[in-house]
């Protein structure tokens, strides 16, 4: 088949988020497939300004199709006009301009879309939020999987994403959280649909195959039960490099307010002065100043193979956006043995912890240092969660499943006449949610209290 990604930005550079999700699967699938990426020149999503040239380019095995964006954002102007637009009445033009300055903007993209969309067997969108899939779902809907990568925020209850949710022939979700979430504010009328997310590599050299791999268990933490062996190899010649001595909390990603990282700094300091002994190590794109202080450190971005390191030297990985729609770190983190320690905010992490018994999470700043003091004294803990961790990367998320549900579902939407899928999983999911029960206050993994946390 011939398949079109349409995504915001797309680029190697480009670490976290839809677009790096994007690009994994892209490469994935070019290893079977013809595939293209249709995207702008943007590198920058703050003010969208064209960095990248415009035109072909070819970046492991995938054929980008770059168009130029014709205005950049002003922030300040777009965040007032977003203010109002959320607090008062309005028209569908006035959400139309709010899309134009939210950007990017690229005319050029859409128009060739409506040209050659007829060249390709499949398009996917990435996002919902931004113009490229607003505009680009109008012009073939009927061979289009919208990967939508929601969560709750004020932009979505704007009407002209009633447009994106039903229009999509097919719908590719993260998790059955943000399938809930969504499915309670739209009316969908997908042909196919299923939760997939994205792959991520276990390590040959932790667990070789699933028969290998443990099953998942309640953690029960033994103090002197030792660390899992492959810490004594290139983790330790990463905190070498590194310089981090003793235990370290690892963020990964845009390090930026909307990110959660604000929230963390002010945790962790906290942390510190109640007694805490650990680093902060943070790597990604700086986007917000850091404090001055020999506790925190900021790595820059990494390459792959370093960054793997740093996943696998991590005592704990924190993942503090609450705004999530599957989190890559949080999997990738897993994947290699790490527990996490997530914000509770968040439904989909909050889920992830858990069904797999491998992290712990918190929803204000004394449940986070109790959180993180207890994972960071406790050896046994971390390396029962660590296997947990792996385990359910092993039954969820490794690259075959997923690529074999993108193919059947591509297979379905080509097919001359595709019908609405009716698998019980799917109609059992459909039902309202129950309401959760009470939650208490403690710090939170699934041996500790079974009880829902939304």
């Amino acid at each position: 088949m011939k398949i079109a990604f349409v995504v915001q930005r797309y680029g190697t550079e480009i670490l976290g988020g839809s677009e790096y999700h994007c690009r994994l699967i892209a490469e994935r699938l070019a290893e079977r497939h013809t595939v293209e990426v249709l995207t702008t020149c943007a590198k920058d999503y703050i003010t969208w300004e064209n960095a990248y040239p415009e035109g072909t380019d070819r970046i492991r095995g995938v054929t980008v199709r770059r168009f130029a964006n014709s205005r950049t954002r002003d922030l300040a102007s777009f965040n007032a006009y977003s203010d109002w637009i959320f607090h008062n009445a309005h028209t569908r033009q006035d959400e139309l301009e709010w899309l134009k300055q939210q950007g990017p903007w690229s005319p050029a993209l859409t128009e060739y879309l409506e040209r050659h969309h007829q060249t390709y067997d499949i398009l996917i969108f990435f996002t919902y939020l931004y113009a490229p899939t607003v505009m680009g779902l109008k012009v073939a809907p009927s061979k289009s999987l919208l990967v939508p990568t929601a969560h709750d925020e004020a932009a979505i209850r704007l009407g002209i994403y009633e447009d994106v949710f039903s229009s999509a022939a097919g719908i590719v979700w993260n998790t059955e959280a943000e399938r809930r979430f969504v499915s309670e504010r739209f009316h969908l009328r997908a042909l196919v649909e299923d939760v997939v997310g994205c792959g991520v590599d276990v390590p040959e050299s932790r667990y070789a195959g699933g028969d290998d791999l443990p099953t998942l268990a309640p953690v029960l933490p033994t103090a002197n039960e030792p660390l899992p062996a492959h810490l004594d190899g290139p983790a330790n010649a990463f905190k070498r490099r590194h310089r981090v001595h003793g235990a370290f909390a690892l963020y990964g990603g845009r390090i930026d307010p909307g990110k959660g990282c604000e929230e963390l700094l002010e945790y962790f300091q906290a942390f510190l002065h109640e007694g805490g002994d650990a680093s902060l190590l943070l790597m990604g794109v700086k986007l917000m100043p850091l404090p001055d202080d020999p506790h925190v450190r900021f790595a820059g971005i990494l390459p792959d193979e370093e960054r793997l390191h740093a996943l696998e030297a991590a005592t704990v990985v924190v993942v503090p956006s609450p705004h999530e729609s599957l989190s890559l770190l949080a999997l990738e983190a897993f994947a290699v043995g790490t527990p996490v320690l997530a914000n509770g905010r968040s439904e989909v992490l909050v889920d992830h912890c858990r069904r797999s018994n491998a992290g712990l999470y918190y929803e204000d700043r004394w449940e986070f240092i109790e959180a993180l003091k207890l994972l960071t004294r406790d050896a046994g803990m971390r390396a029962a969660m660590g296997r947990n961790g792996q385990a359910y990367v092993n039954a969820n998320y490794r690259w075959d499943i997923i690529m074999h549900k993108y193919e059947r579902m591509m297979m379905r939407l080509k097919s001359p006449s595709p019908v609405r899928s009716h698998e019980p999983e799917r109609e059992r999911h459909r039902r309202p949610p129950q309401r959760p029960a009470q939650r208490d206050r403690r710090p939170h993994s699934q041996h500790r209290d079974r009880r829902p946390r939304r």
